[in-house]
């Protein structure tokens, strides 16, 4: 493909708002134009790319007996209610939902657990027609307050989502079990690094639940890894063991001390240097909804730790968890914010505790009086621990939940997603097969997610330089980027012709740059859009000599135009090995 015959138009200053490199990067590229926030034209290089994951997706599910369909991205209310989820979904302010002429209620869907149960509940009458497992690749719509990164957190979105049906528990773990390989094989084609994570289901619910995450320091998700044991999961899901706090010196009877000003554990140090953090018990408040009520919670855990709210939201079973306002603060405590402690709290506060409480005497807690806390408090004496879980947010240095390593904490972006539903969803929306005996049974389902715009973007986050992209050549938009010096000239003419049209019938993809421009422009080009292998003609075309240079490691070298289809089958022989 000639440039010239293209839409190529390349910029030479970045988005002012561009967060990550990947977002700035595509936009100087021309690969993807911003419409509105978080929506987004994706330009021919960009569908280019999009187009050859979708196949490696595709081709890896049909390789495993997987059934592609399309559902519609327009869904009525009904099926979520029945499944019970659209109630959370509106309060998290992420479902685009209106009434259509009608005056029924829809959404656009974010995910389709609800369409593709009520479709298989026509289909799948009896346990010899399983296991099935139907996917789709389609775009999917998410109400982001803050949308940002580009394709990384946007409002509409490319995703793959496929759905497994089973007999039993057992039966559905093997299927699981087949597409977590799937998955790591289409992440490996894709010539991305990435790492399988323990995650929480989050609002979609179920179990077994495991996130792929492609490795970057500027991934918005945290991850806890420990390289010694192999453990892996993200900080929403993540357990460990801390260590214990230190002992009270003695035990002495609790009083009340003044602490004008002092709202955080940093103002506390100052006035009481003598004191340790993990002595210090933070009492943090929450309000907790539900479908039919709400609630004022409020969490102790040690000064040296934070709370994770995933972990708080799904003991709750609530709809959402978010920090209490300040009004509700002073209804509960009946003191200013940053004074919160568990002795007084109102007697609608249900008090809750952190485990990194646990063994903690003597300690320091807010006194629910402005300007004053408690010291010296002992659980059992002078109040009973409330009941204790693990609501923690796991830290660097903490040991592995068996103690044998150590947790640290690095950066991932993540682009698929795997759960065990069970019968969440069968259950709900009353989806059965009849069994070996003729009883009803519900379904035991799998779910698993890929975002497809996103492993994109994720590509550039992990291989990018100061130049530009940096592609995997299995998802790259060309192979080759062929770049002739002086077109016009017939002895470069003819040898970029000839080495495009070989190139092409052997396999290759090739964007010929044509354009009449200083060589410069050109190189710089070459090296924004990232395609990673390159073949200059210049001005030893004559002698059908030839410039290769890769567009990352190596140096240029001056070939033969003969060796140029053996460089370029054998590069695309090692990246698909």
């Amino acid at each position: 493909m000639k440039i010239s015959q293209t839409l190529f138009v390349t910029l030479k200053e970045e988005p002012a708002d561009a967060e990550v490199r990947s977002h700035a990067l595509m936009v100087r590229a021309g690969f993807i134009q911003q419409i509105a926030a978080g929506i987004y034209v994706y330009g021919p290089l960009m569908w280019r790319v999009l187009r050859k994951v979708e196949a490696i997706v595709r081709a890896e599910h049909d390789r495993v007996g997987g059934q592609e369909l399309l559902m519609p991205a327009l869904q009525p209310r009904e099926l979520w209610e029945e499944s019970g989820r659209w109630g959370r979904y509106v309060a998290d302010k992420i479902l685009y939902h209106f009434q259509d002429g009608r005056g029924r209620d829809v959404c656009l869907g974010p995910t389709h657990e609800e369409v593709i149960t009520n479709f298989v509940k026509g289909k799948l009458s009896s346990y010899k027609q399983l296991p099935q497992t139907l996917y789709q690749i389609q775009t999917k719509f998410r109400d982001e307050l803050r949308p940002r990164f580009g394709l990384m957190r946007g409002r509409e979105f490319i995703m793959k989502d496929a759905y497994s049906f089973d007999a039993d528990a057992e039966s559905m773990a093997a299927s699981y079990a087949v597409m977590r390989e799937v998955y790591r094989r289409i992440f490996t084609r894709c010539g991305v690094r990435f790492t399988p994570v323990e995650a929480d289901a989050g609002a979609i619910g179920g179990s077994g639940s495991e996130e792929f995450m492609v490795d970057a320091d500027t991934g918005e998700d945290a991850i806890a890894v420990c390289r010694s044991t192999g453990y892996a999961a993200n900080t929403e899901k993540a357990v460990s063991q801390i260590a214990p706090a230190p002992p009270a010196p003695a035990e002495v009877a609790m009083h009340r001390e003044p602490t004008p000003g002092a709202k955080t554990c940093a103002d506390l140090r100052a006035l009481f240097p003598g004191l340790p953090l993990e002595r210090m018990l933070k009492t943090i408040l929450y309000r907790a909804v539900w479908a039919d009520r709400e609630q004022t919670v409020a969490v102790m855990c040690r000064g040296d730790r934070e709370i994770n709210v995933v972990k708080l939201q799904n003991h709750l079973g609530c709809l959402s968890v978010q920090l209490a306002e300040e009004k509700a603060v002073k209804a509960a405590t009946g003191a200013e914010v940053g004074f919160a402690g568990p002795l007084g709290l109102q007697a609608d506060v249900q008090l809750l505790a952190d485990r990194s409480v646990e063994g903690v005497q003597g300690f320091l807690c807010g006194g629910n009086e402005t300007d004053v806390h408690v010291l010296d408090v002992w659980f059992g004496r002078d109040l009973p621990q409330p009941p204790t879980y693990d609501f923690g947010l796991v830290q660097a240095g903490d040991l592995t939940r068996d103690g044998q390593g150590t947790i640290e904490i690095t950066r991932g972006i993540e682009v698929g997603h795997i759960f065990q539903l069970g019968t969440k969803y069968s259950e709900s929306m009353d989806c059965r097969y009849a069994d070996e005996q003729g009883k009803l049974q519900p379904f035991h389902m799998g779910c698993y997610g890929i975002g497809i715009s996103r492993t994109a973007a994720a590509a550039i986050e992990q291989g990018h330089d100061e130049a530009g992209m940096i592609w995997p050549l299995p998802i790259a938009p060309y192979h080759v980027m062929l770049i002739q010096m002086r077109a016009g000239d017939e002895a470069q003419d003819a040898l970029a012709q000839e080495l495009h049209d070989q190139l092409e019938a052997a396999g290759a993809e090739v964007l010929w740059d044509d354009r009449k421009m200083g060589a410069g422009a050109k190189f710089k080009d070459a090296d924004l859009v990232g395609i990673p292998l390159r073949v200059v003609i210049g001005r030893d075309a004559g002698d059908r000599k030839v410039e290769w240079k890769p567009r990352v490691g190596g140096e240029v070298e001056v070939i033969s135009a003969d060796d140029v289809l053996g460089r370029v089958q054998a590069a695309l022989a090692a990246a698909s090995a």
